[in-house]
């Protein structure tokens, strides 16, 4: 089976880009896989030159199979853009590994991803895969699952991207209505039901916190590595939602991460140590913290727009 495309998307940061194009042709099956980018249009004047310098770049991309660039001629936003373009790459293929411009992954990062792809494509529970794990404190076993979906450097197939809800306020009814909102919390530990409110409101215009409560809300797994094929590099201030926060860090393994047979379920111990680091990452010491408004830029960051504009 030929490797799955890879979605690229990107806005007005052309330096973040090319590393993590760079990086992408790092892997042995990128001369492989077909490579879709989906260039948002300027929001404001301001942001003109750097979407124009984001353009020349992709004009001459090498080292994937085939290479294909969608030029939007207004802004999307990147939920928009997101969704979208999953949608638009999925009526094509039956599967999708998403990046975006601020995702730099590993050597071994698209060998974990196709492995994972083809190992439980006919497995309807896993609703999707990702590259990066948690900066925990407790060794995590090579592959396990959790419940729900994440966001940074994923992967989904056509009949789970299909189940994606929209609608923020069908899915917050749902998860009352079912009372959900504290395991939906990591109990307690990460307010995403705030998160999920926000959109609703038009505070935030999250498509990852949606994509997390479509598939919390059936029961279905994420899988993730034990240790980190991603590292997010938009903490740096270049976009709208990362503030240079560092408890998110992680070092690129080394090695590859094999996929291999475990249990259908949600692992009980990774689910606790994501939940010990989530409540960690949010009790840092008062000369830690940012602003007032740190916290909310930095659960947008981790579930909701990346570092990228929204």
């Amino acid at each position: 089976m030929l490797p799955a495309p890879i979605a690229v998307f990107a806005f007005r940061r052309p330096d973040h880009l090319a590393r993590v194009l760079n990086a992408l042709r790092k892997n042995p099956e990128a001369s492989q896989s077909p490579l879709f980018v989906f260039a948002d249009a300027a929001r404001h004047d301001r942001d003109a030159e750097q979407v124009a310098e984001v353009r020349r770049l992709l004009v001459d991309v090498e080292g994937f199979l085939e290479v294909h660039v969608v030029l939007r001629e207004q802004n999307y936003g990147l939920a928009r853009n997101i969704t979208s373009g999953v949608s638009e790459v999925l009526s094509q293929h039956s599967e999708i590994i998403v990046v975006e411009d601020d995702v730099l992954v590993s050597p071994f990062f698209l060998r974990f991803m196709n492995d994972a792809l083809l190992r439980y494509r006919d497995e309807a529970r896993v609703g999707s895969v990702t590259g990066y794990c948690y900066p925990v404190k407790v060794q995590l076993p090579e592959t396990f699952f959790i419940r729900g979906a994440d966001c940074w450097g994923w992967a989904t197939w056509r009949d789970r991207w299909k189940l994606f809800n929209p609608n923020g306020s069908e899915l917050l009814e749902q998860l009352s209505a079912h009372e959900q909102t504290h395991a939906f919390d990591f109990d307690g530990a990460m307010p995403f039901t705030q998160m999920l409110r926000d959109q609703i409101a038009g505070r935030n215009d999250s498509w990852a916190v949606r994509w997390h409560a479509s598939c919390f809300l059936r029961d279905m797994l994420i899988l993730y590595p034990g240790r980190s094929l991603v590292h997010n590099i938009g903490q740096d201030g270049s976009g709208t939602h990362g503030r240079g926060d560092v408890a998110y860090d992680v070092a690129l393994d080394d090695n590859a991460v094999t996929v291999g047979a475990i249990a259908l379920e949600e692992n009980q111990q990774a689910r606790e140590a994501f939940c010990a680091f989530f409540r960690r990452s949010q009790q840092r010491p008062p000369f830690l913290k940012r602003a007032a408004g740190a916290m909310r830029r930095r659960l947008r960051a981790i579930l909701g727009d990346g570092a990228s504009p929204p």
